[in-house]
């Protein structure tokens, strides 16, 4: 289990931190935090879900990953997802108070979610509707367009005015 310990001055502390845009504040730590009842907390479940529990669980998460990625596109809202992944990238949502109120971790142009055993499709139904109904207000402005994401998810991923023409 990784532990260690680093003391300095608080002077020092800038020079050490970073900003992380997604936490909206500065990490002063060398690594990111790490919770030490993780691994206790994933031996626990492992033996109590067993193999087959865990393998189920995790193709819930991977099914409603491609839901949610597949419903985005269908939206024409810019999205991927890596084939063995939960995590679905897409286009960052205009309003700040949405992405407080969804909890999303942003950076750039780019939200991602991370399909975890508790998001149900009822959950991510909920999270699609709010969004569209946001988007129509956000983009009814014919000069205001949606981001082009293609440099970071990919052409093929990328629903901006100019892939959605080439695709």
């Amino acid at each position: 289990m990784p532990c260690g310990v680093q003391l300095t001055r608080l002077e020092h502390i800038n020079a050490l931190s970073s900003n992380v845009e997604y936490l909206a504040s500065r990490d002063a730590t060398i690594m990111g935090s790490r919770n030490g009842h993780a691994p206790l907390f994933l031996w626990y479940t492992l033996n109590r879900k067993g193999y087959k529990g865990f393998q189920k669980e995790v193709q819930k998460c991977l099914r409603n990953a491609h839901y949610l990625k597949d419903r985005l596109i269908g939206a024409g809202i810019s999205a991927m997802l890596n084939e063995l992944s939960s995590t679905v990238v897409f286009e960052r949502p205009k309003d700040e108070e949405f992405v407080r109120k969804w909890q999303l971790a942003c950076e750039r142009n780019m939200a991602h979610v991370v399909v975890m055993p508790s998001v149900t499709v009822d959950k991510l139904d909920n999270f699609l509707d709010e969004l569209v109904e946001a988007r129509s207000i956000w983009y009814k402005d014919e000069d205001v367009k949606p981001p082009c994401l293609a440099s970071d998810i990919g052409s093929k991923n990328c629903c901006c005015p100019h892939h959605r023409v080439i695709s």
